[in-house]
């Protein structure tokens, strides 16, 4: 579990997932429960991990959530060693705007 903000990351290894939730007490405009606002699959393998999808739930758009979310995520990969396989195009833009994360980012297959 990372907080980054407002935002709680969890990642549940088992289910391939890392969930973007937003803290109870940082908002007034919702509800007064954590609320996954998104979330980011990916694929497990041996020497890279396969970023295949970023969703940010329509409602919680425009807050910087997705952004927050990938770069959790890429941080939370990098002391692993493995390179990353940016499938999700969110994740590829979010990599070719921020080049500290160019080093881990490998081609896509195609």
């Amino acid at each position: 579990m990372v907080n980054v903000g407002p935002l709680r990351i969890d990642h549940s290894p088992a289910q391939e997932r890392y969930e973007a939730i937003l803290n109870s007490d940082t908002s007034s405009d919702w509800p007064a429960d954590d609320r996954v606002v998104g979330y980011l699959d990916y694929v497990a393998e041996p020497y890279q991990v396969v970023l295949t999808h970023t969703v940010v739930h329509e409602q919680y758009s425009g807050h910087g959530y997705a952004a927050q979310l990938v770069r959790a995520v890429l941080d939370d990969i990098r002391p692993s060693g493995k390179q990353v396989v940016p499938v999700c195009s969110y994740v590829q833009s979010f990599i070719a705007q921020h080049p500290e994360y160019a080093d881990m980012a490998v081609p896509v297959p195609q």
